[in-house]
């Protein structure tokens, strides 16, 4: 512990007093009711929700895996993340207004207002309830909790007994906050942690460039191989390992595929998971809408390059390590001074715990008010809250249990992914389609657990190969149940209908009523889906002309530039006209 000088010492114990002050701040806020505590009173402003997003996906373990990606395939290593983008802004322009429209508090509250109270919209609620608030949410936690020993015991110097002791310490620390306060709280501490965390990388790539040893950007181009630099993976080659090479089925499957038909905490086709319930906390529509907007163009433009310019100066200083990922945290212990070491300590301390705080708080949201509450509703709102507090409580304790067997972060992500190709599009669908029922979504849910895994270790495919064959048995399973399965009951279409409002495909239901039907309240005419996909399309385009944007303005490459400032200038122009006209709507 000798690394942190008294100073350090000072800034960590000030950061614990402030996140704890927060929670018990936030106390009462979170104790009114169910609403209250899991979705924060539908009261959140746009930059809160946006910024808790932003906070919640920058993890531990988060700049430490891009660190590893540029050591093995240089900048453009991140396209298998960047990729994710598109499915991102989707969720902005299709989905966010509907999540907030719809008014449901957890997302799986959404199963029985779209396909009513049967038993099998029950059983699909259930499952999912324990699949996404147990046993998913402790995978997450699991791999988030063993970057963060990773980051212990790399910058202290100590046994990974030891390690678990820190780990089981700011464990506590997270549950008594987002315990107390709910998600206001949570929200509130996220918004903290991002700005601490952003500026913590900005500090260290700034102090790592300007060594000696590194030389600043000019230096870093004369010590690393030019191919480092290239932002765009070079397709059908895969053997250049200081570039991202993918082949012509992996390109295909980043822009065509995977952004609609895989299933991934974080980025859910339509939305789901942390960035819904954010969705739902918003003020309004609108809010939700920009908020999610806000966290797209914060989490691919602005997060990436902090981290990237510091991975790039640790080959420099690290050359051989045997794991690339501890340059990380080895250049914050060895480099930085007082009170820098610190923050940059604070800074990992923030990503991890906004993390943490939110999965607990998602995870007991969904088994409380989709398992519990469904089995047992006449309980009173004093005793859903109290149990959802005992409940984040076992979720801590079983996610350390769950972290001692994590062996592979990389092979527990591909599972996951690969156990929910093929599952996107119905989840998508169900907003705009009325034909979409409830075994569409179980077939489609279900069928993934026994492909995916079938290729993988009876057929010995690739995971690429697994996600195209994965993704087609399954469009055709659930797409052969939906037609040879009853329709959702008229009723329960239309109540859906008349909540919610969607575009899309409604004729047929809402023709079986009549104007003067006591169902029929909705009548204003179906805009079509032609605006929202021209928000869309710009919306990529400004946010891959930023990010490159940025990137070439680090790197000194003047004319592309210019040539992409441009383009972001007229795409962000046309895209705020966009949304605005959406405003009006």
């Amino acid at each position: 512990m000798d690394i942190l000088s008294t100073l350090d010492w000072t800034l960590i114990i000030i950061y614990f007093l402030v996140i704890i002050g927060i929670g018990f701040y936030f106390k009462n806020s979170g104790s009114k009711s169910f609403a209250d505590f899991f979705v924060g009173g539908r009261k959140m402003p746009w930059y809160l929700a946006g910024l808790s997003m932003v906070a919640t996906t920058f993890a531990a373990d988060t700049p430490l895996a891009v660190t590893e990606l540029v050591a093995n395939n240089g900048i453009s290593g991140n396209w298998i993340w960047w990729n994710m983008a598109i499915g991102g802004m989707l969720t902005t322009f299709f989905f966010a207004k509907l999540w907030r429209r719809s008014g449901v508090n957890t997302e799986l509250e959404f199963i029985n207002l779209r396909y009513g109270l049967g038993k099998e919209a029950q059983a699909l609620k259930h499952f999912k309830a324990v699949y996404l608030g147990l046993i998913m949410n402790l995978l997450i936690m699991a791999w988030v909790n063993l970057a963060m020993l990773t980051i212990l015991t790399s910058f202290f110097s100590i046994p990974t007994q030891e390690a678990y002791t820190w780990l089981f310490g700011i464990l506590i620390i997270t549950l008594l906050y987002s315990s107390l306060s709910g998600l206001k709280g949570v929200i509130f501490t996220d918004s903290i942690q991002f700005f601490v965390a952003i500026f913590g990388c900005i500090l260290l790539a700034v102090v790592l460039l300007n060594l000696d040893e590194v030389g600043g950007i000019a230096g870093l181009q004369e010590k690393l191989p030019a191919q480092t630099f290239e932002f765009f993976p070079k397709i059908g080659d895969t053997g250049n390992v200081k570039q991202y090479g993918i082949s012509i089925g992996t390109f295909f499957t980043f822009i065509g595929l995977q952004w609609w038909a895989s299933w991934y905490p974080g980025a859910e086709p339509g939305g789901g998971g942390y960035v819904a319930q954010r969705m739902m906390s918003t003020k309004n529509e609108q809010h939700s809408m920009w908020a999610t907007m806000f966290f797209q163009v914060a989490n691919y433009c602005l997060r990436p390059w902090p981290w990237i310019l510091a991975a790039l100066c640790t080959l420099v200083l690290y050359p051989n390590l045997a794991d690339p990922k501890q340059g990380f945290v080895l250049a914050m212990r060895d480099h930085l001074p007082n009170g820098a070491r610190g923050l940059l300590f604070v800074t990992f301390l923030s990503a991890y715990m906004s993390t943490i705080s939110t999965q607990l708080n998602w995870g007991s949201s969904l088994i409380i008010n989709d398992f519990v509450k469904s089995i047992k509703p006449n309980l009173s709102n004093n005793k859903l809250i109290q149990y959802g507090r005992i409940l984040t409580i076992i979720l801590m304790l079983l996610s350390i249990a769950a972290c001692t067997q994590i062996k592979s972060i990389e092979n527990t992500w591909k599972i996951l992914i690969g156990c929910g190709t093929g599952l996107g599009m119905v989840l998508m669908l169900r907003w705009y389609w009325w034909r979409i029922n409830v075994w569409s979504e179980i077939a489609a849910s279900l069928a993934p657990f026994t492909i995916y895994p079938s290729l993988i270790y009876l057929g010995e495919y690739s995971h690429t190969d697994s996600i195209y064959i994965t993704t087609l048995l399954t469009t055709i399973i659930w797409i052969s149940i939906t037609f040879l399965t009853k329709s959702t009951k008229t009723e329960t279409l239309v109540n859906y209908y008349n909540k919610v409002k969607p575009d899309g495909w409604w004729n047929i239901p809402l023709s079986k009523l009549g104007e003067n039907n006591k169902l029929y309240k909705y009548d204003s005419p179906n805009r079509g889906l032609h605006k929202p996909l021209i928000s869309w399309l710009q919306s990529i385009i400004f946010v891959y002309s930023i990010l490159f944007f940025i990137g070439y303005l680090i790197f000194g490459k003047t004319k592309l530039c210019i040539i992409l400032g441009l383009i972001s200038l007229v795409s962000g122009y046309f895209l705020f006209l966009s949304l605005k006209q959406e405003k009006k709507n």
